[in-house]
């Protein structure tokens, strides 16, 4: 099929329409990764819990995930340069106040704005870019690159957001994603028709009901599983209020899309069988995916690396997430059985955490981890966007919005779960281990007298008192105490995350029936929200 509409101009050659569609998608695409950039940093300026910098994101993905549906809805009725200048001028207010503002009330709502900007944002430019991608050829290769960048974000963000930080102040993160903004915006006017990129549709009977209540929902899902650790769960009167409050808005949401002649999401979904199947995957995926933070903090506690470092050597992760969405575009496109590309991915992912639990140590060559990086991109890579089209495939078209928009839920409780769970085992791993070492260290136990003595005489060499020596080596010997009860939890999660992908591997070997849902990305498009 050829072009249906001149939506830029017509001198304007096929790259330069490409670059500036990416160059307008990338500011969006950081916002997402903004701020887990350095949590650590984000913390320490405004003064809070790191708990409330990982709320901040969480919001701004919440956001995305319940407006998702109602965005189509203006979408479709405002002309695309007007939608385009109404999204950009509030993501650029949204991240002005955000740099502006100490307190934390104002970033958590301003950072939920964002996220509704961000959803119209990347839906004009998904519709763009798929819109010039004809064939179901190109369309496949397209969507794993989409899902492939997204992929690519964590990384990146940090790579881009490291030298930033180590020159100045967190808040400046949103003045760098205003100032990226603009020659994007520029160049989309400059270079844009005055068209629509679809049919306009009114927008009577707009849902906003749904839409409150689904969104308050996914924040109070958000604030349980972020919190409910420093909370100690359900004992906190506040957890447990939330949680009650989670319950009856998702039955109410329920209720509602049941009676409604066109629901916000058509529950019908979940009767198709291989949907609910991707939905365990992509949550496997996502818990699986997440794990590469323990990782990144065992480069800053243990190793002592800066965050310009580590965003070097994670470089090497987005190379094999490049490298595997190649892979999988072409084995989507030769309709090869979407078992064995699951099987491979997670196989891939099953290698890179083995390995870690061997690597993981007190000293190690950066070097030493830069193959194992290598696979667990490519593990990504192979996964993500085989999953995500897989999902909306396996309804039919008519229920591919409904499928698409439920898709960036799971996302959403994948990636909070994921937060959650490292945040939770984290404190239960590494408690036992602590206290267990610690038993150990007695006056009477030679290896803990050894150790004393050794930092007692480096620091009296130093100049110190014997005094202040002994204090100091106590010290010193507690905090070698935390650096093995760390490295002894970061194993034992990495070893539970592997039977974890095991037993992922067995489900997709065991349901033979996966490979009767056809690849369809023609007639039902995936959400453009993602992380």
């Amino acid at each position: 099929m050829a072009r249906p509409i001149q939506v830029f101009k017509s001198w304007l050659p096929e790259w330069a329409i490409r670059s500036v569609i990416f160059i307008v998608l990338l500011p969006s695409m950081l916002l997402f990764g903004l701020s887990t950039a350095n949590i650590s940093a984000g913390a320490g300026y405004y003064g809070i819990e790191p708990a409330d910098v990982q709320f901040t994101m969480v919001l701004f993905y919440a956001a995305v995930a319940s407006f998702v549906t109602l965005e189509k809805r203006f979408f479709n009725f405002i002309a695309t340069k007007e939608y385009f200048f109404i999204c950009t001028t509030v993501q650029i207010a949204a991240s002005y106040i955000c740099y502006k503002t100490h307190n934390l009330p104002v970033l958590f709502i301003f950072r939920f704005i964002q996220g509704l900007a961000n959803c119209g944002i990347n839906s004009i430019c998904l519709t763009l870019i798929f819109s010039r991608l004809s064939s179901e050829r190109s369309r496949e290769m397209g969507y794993s690159v989409f899902y492939g960048l997204l992929l690519c974000i964590g990384p990146f963000s940090t790579l881009v957001t490291a030298p930033i930080l180590d020159a100045f102040d967190f808040n400046v993160l949103y003045k760098f994603i205003i100032f990226c903004y603009v020659p994007g915006s520029v160049l989309f006017f400059v270079l844009m028709n005055n068209i629509r990129l679809t049919r306009k549709t009114p927008v009577y009977q707009l849902d906003w009901a749904s839409f409150v209540i689904y969104g308050a929902a996914l924040c109070l899902l958000g604030y349980i599983l972020i919190y409910g650790q420093q909370y100690y769960w359900f004992q906190d009167r506040r957890i447990a209020i939330s949680g009650i409050a989670f319950i009856v808005l998702l039955g109410l949401h329920i209720v509602r899309q049941m009676s409604l002649k066109r629901p916000y999401h058509n529950l019908r979904i979940f009767t198709y069988r291989n949907f609910n199947y991707g939905i365990i995957l992509i949550l496997v995926l996502y818990i699986v995916r997440g794990a590469t933070s323990v990782t990144a903090h065992y480069f800053a506690t243990v190793l002592g690396m800066d965050p310009i470092h580590i965003a070097q050597i994670m470089i090497v992760n987005i190379g094999g997430i490049i490298v595997s969405i190649v892979v999988s575009s072409r084995l989507i496109i030769a309709k090869k059985p979407m078992r064995l590309i699951w099987i491979a991915g997670f196989t891939l992912m099953l290698i890179f955490h083995v390995w870690m639990s061997f690597l993981f140590s007190t000293q190690a060559d950066a070097s030493s981890f830069i193959i194992p990086l290598i696979i667990q991109g490519m593990g990504a890579g192979m996964l993500m966007a085989p999953i995500i089209v897989f999902m909306v495939s396996s309804v039919p078209p008519n229920l591919g919005g409904s499928a698409s928009a439920t898709g960036v839920f799971f996302r959403f409780l994948g990636f909070t779960g994921s937060i959650a769970l490292i945040n939770h085992y984290q404190l239960f791993a590494k408690t036992k281990h602590y206290t267990r070492f610690q038993d150990e260290l007695t006056a009477i136990n030679p290896m803990a007298t050894d150790k004393i003595t050794v930092y007692k005489q480096v620091l009296m060499s130093h100049g110190a008192s014997s005094e202040q020596a002994g204090k100091i080596a106590n010290g010193l010997l507690n905090k070698a105490v935390d650096v093995q009860a760390q490295l002894r939890f970061a194993m034992d999660y990495y070893q539970l995350v592997s039977w974890l992908i095991v037993i992922a591997i067995l489900l997709i070997a065991l349901v033979p029936y996966i490979n009767k849902t056809t690849v369809n990305v023609r007639s039902n498009q995936p959400a453009p929200a993602s992380y």
